[in-house]
């Protein structure tokens, strides 16, 4: 994936454009620009030798982007592990830096090309995935292949139409996948393949895979989607998630691709309030061939976002209810299964394992939410502390469980569980909310052991015997350093430096991010960075942009590497300016109440503290106060819309792109989540709702920009924005990117946005 590709999974932080093409406008704006850049680069005492960045730099040529290393998969014996480099498979050693083994692949052309690769439980087996092509922000259709390694042998998945959801049995014997909304299994050995459900059909069923809201909503940030479709550890069971979308309204996009009349497509999103689809959890007997039943326990209204087996082949189900303020887990009881005397229908009954509820809503973001272990019991993750903790349940109904994991600090990522030496790996935001620390925790209870002490963040991957793991840290000022690693602690060798972007830092003169806090009252203190131009003249005033995401659980606020739009920043501070970015409320890192207080008012006090904080930044004395400025994507975009109309006093201009600009026109797990639906809060949607403050717009410094074909926030967001500020009688910019989705790349389309924006802040600010 290219850094322009993944733009599609960044909707907070965008921006660029070179300023000779500015330069290029009216003679009149030509003069007057030059000779302000003149003075600020005079003023700063910026050297003509100093190289600087442009836009090309930034967003074509990714000069300053560092490399992240390759996602190593590690082998079952722990010892080696395999990465796909140009093409080719090679496996490595952890113990012997020198050893590079090719795995030699005889394909055909078919497969030859292949983007990602999977091997099976017994590593004689590999799917490979070619010819892919995105549906929304996680789900692809692609061609999958099975690679025996012992035989040579090539065999096809599907040949009558490309696949979703393509999983191996854990024996190896079979392959699940996805077609035209089907669920169906191959078996490897006599390549027949059955296909289990016969139902699906476009915007009505769709068996084995997310619909729209739950792919967005309930995927895992790590992953690569929700999962609906999932083996028994034996292999002798599939269980699947059906989705009824039927009833779940429809929302139009039109496509421009140079056709005489624009082409016309519709996908099934829920907005707030709306029919959700009705999903239903199934058991299928792949040794059998039949149907095995359908799981009891579940409402109409309900969620289900994951679904789990234990060891021992026990399915479990996670019932989330329509408000989110309450979660169970379901077991399957399948020896007691209930016949349905007027119909072919097998139910399946379920006893409760645990329920947890919380006043506003259950935290669901990680997919290791629910670690199930091979000796009886599970690990869960929960807030009830106040902080995101790891709790230790043996699976007995009501038990309230063992603390695993101390300390007012959140747990951020868990990593694995090693049963046979009792220990178990996760990561925490400490030692501040801005830092990430990895540590080793015991299953037993004992005082966890902290593996990367210091500032920064560090991330790891451990192989399966974690005994080893690739390390990867970095801060604000320091792009990734990825190592090798033993369990202890000690570095067997250094795998990326980055130092051809460490060396280009100093090059082209590329300054630190600064932390600190802003007091925004007795009670409340807020984490925020900066970036000054590298010699401020102590007798001028400079100009402040404020970089900001805010949505909840969010951190911009971070001492990790921003090695994208961050070379964009340090392109505007190169020309005078100051880039903040502040975290409000309702922000991560800082514990559940810190986070949740925006609860039936999203948007209120995160709206509050940016403009708090612009009135702290007006205050200062080397601070333009004329000249403070806002911009965000998505959230941020909502966020930036919100500040400049409530804001008015101390904002003189902002940027939106992709904004929200009404609650009630997104979708309805993510708002009725924080908000509810209109009918039980409307005062809530009413108040935090940008296009029902148009006419608090002063001047005309508001930008805003969108693609026509955003499946995530609709371009109706931004055309009703647009509705009220007419009707307002308000001036305006704004831009719009057909066929473009939510992350409005391709076809030169990151560097057309990036250039517009860079001159609305040269000119606005």
């Amino acid at each position: 994936m290219s850094p322009e590709q993944r733009l599609c999974r960044i909707s907070s932080h965008l921006s660029g454009q070179r300023f000779t093409l500015w330069l290029a406008k009216s003679a009149y704006i030509k003069m007057k620009k030059t000779l302000v850049l003149a003075t600020l680069l005079c003023c700063t005492g910026f050297l003509t030798a100093q190289k600087q960045i442009t836009l090309d730099d930034c967003f074509l040529f990714y000069k300053f982007y560092p490399s992240s290393g390759a996602k190593y998969q590690y082998m079952k014996d722990g010892l080696h592990y395999v990465d796909l480099d140009e093409g080719k498979l090679h496996l490595h050693s952890v113990l012997n830096e020198k050893f590079d083994s090719v795995l030699t692949l005889k394909l055909p052309p078919a497969a030859a090309e292949f983007d990602q690769f999977e091997f099976s439980e017994d590593e004689t087996l590999l799917l490979l995935r070619t010819a892919s092509e995105p549906v929304y922000r996680h789900s692809v259709l692609a061609n999958y292949f099975v690679y025996n390694l012992q035989s040579g042998e090539t065999t096809p998945v599907y040949e009558s139409g490309k696949q979703q959801f393509v999983s191996l049995s854990p024996d190896g014997v079979q392959v699940a996948f996805v077609a035209d909304n089907n669920l169906f299994i191959k078996d490897l050995k006599s390549k027949k393949t059955v296909q289990i459900t016969r139902d699906g059909a476009k915007n009505k069923i769709i068996n084995g895979l997310p619909d729209w809201v739950y792919e967005e909503e309930f995927s895992p940030v790590d992953g690569d989607g929700m999962v609906a479709t999932k083996w028994s550890p034996d292999g002798s069971m599939l269980a699947f998630i059906r989705f009824d979308e039927t009833n779940v309204p429809e929302f139009p996009l039109t496509w421009y691709e140079g056709g005489n009349y624009p082409r016309r497509s519709t996908f099934k999103y829920p907005k707030v309030g709306a029919q959700n689809s009705v999903v239903s959890v199934h058991l299928y007997d792949a040794d059998a061939g039949t149907m095995k039943g359908e799981l009891m326990g579940l409402e109409a209204d309900d969620y289900v976002p994951r679904i789990n087996w234990t060891p021992d082949n026990k399915l479990i189900m996670s019932r989330l209810n329509r408000l989110q303020d309450t979660v169970e887990l379901l077991q399957a009881v399948p020896e007691r299964i209930i016949s349905d005397p007027e119909e072919p229908q097998k139910w399946i009954p379920t006893r409760l394992l645990l329920r947890e509820t919380d006043a506003a809503y259950v935290e669901l973001e990680s997919e290791n939410k629910l670690i199930l272990l091979q000796q009886g019991g599970f690990l869960w993750t929960s807030e009830r502390s106040g902080f995101q903790h790891i709790h230790l349940f043996k699976g007995t109904p009501g038990e309230t469980g063992t603390d695993l994991t101390p300390g007012n600090i959140d747990v951020t990522a868990f990593y694995g569980v090693d049963e046979k030496n009792g220990t178990f790996y996760y990561q925490t935001a400490s030692p501040t909310p801005l830092d990430r620390q990895v540590w080793e925790g015991s299953l037993k209870g004992a005082a966890p052991r902290l593996m990367t002490p210091g500032a920064g963040t560090n991330e790891v991957v451990f192989s399966p015997t974690f005994e080893y793991y690739t390390h990867t840290w970095q801060d604000a000022n320091t792009p990734p350093v990825v190592t090798l690693r033993k369990r202890s602690g000690e570095t067997l060798r250094t795998l990326i430096n980055n130092s051809r972007v460490v060396n280009l830092r100093r090059e082209y003169g590329f300054v630190d991010k600064k932390f600190f806090q802003i007091k925004i009252n007795d009670s409340i203190v807020l984490n925020a960075s900066m970036m000054q131009p590298a010699r401020m003249d102590s007798t001028r005033k400079y100009p402040v942009l404020f970089d900001n995401y805010g949505g909840p659980g969010s951190q911009t606020v971070q001492n990790s590497y921003d090695g994208y739009v961050g070379n964009w920043h340090q392109m505007l501070v190169q020309k005078g300016y100051v880039i903040v970015s502040v975290d409000n409320r309702g922000t991560g890192g800082r514990g559940r109440d810190f986070k949740k207080c925006t609860q039936l008012q999203l948007g209120k006090y995160e709206t509050e503290d940016q403009i708090a904080a612009a009135r702290y930044f007006r205050a200062q004395p080397w601070v333009d106060a004329g000249r403070i400025g806002i911009w965000g994507w998505s959230f941020g975009g909502y966020l930036s819309t919100s500040c400049i109309l409530k804001g008015n006093d101390v904002f003189k201009m902002a940027m939106a792109v992709a904004p929200v600009t009404n609650w009630k026109w997104y979708d309805s797990a993510y708002t009725e989540r924080y908000m509810h639906t209109m009918k039980d809060n409307a005062a809530g949607y009413d108040e935090n709702s940008p296009v029902n403050f148009a006419s608090l717009l002063r001047g005309d410094n508001y930008l805003i920009c969108h693609g026509t074909a955003d499946d995530n926030v609709h371009w109706q967001q931004t055309t009703e924005m647009i509705n009220a500020l007419v009707k307002a009688g308000k001036q305006f910019d704004t831009y719009y990117y057909p066929n473009r989705n939510h992350g409005i790349y391709g076809d030169n389309a990151t560097r057309h946005l990036f250039t517009k924006l860079t001159d609305f802040v040269l000119e606005k600010l």
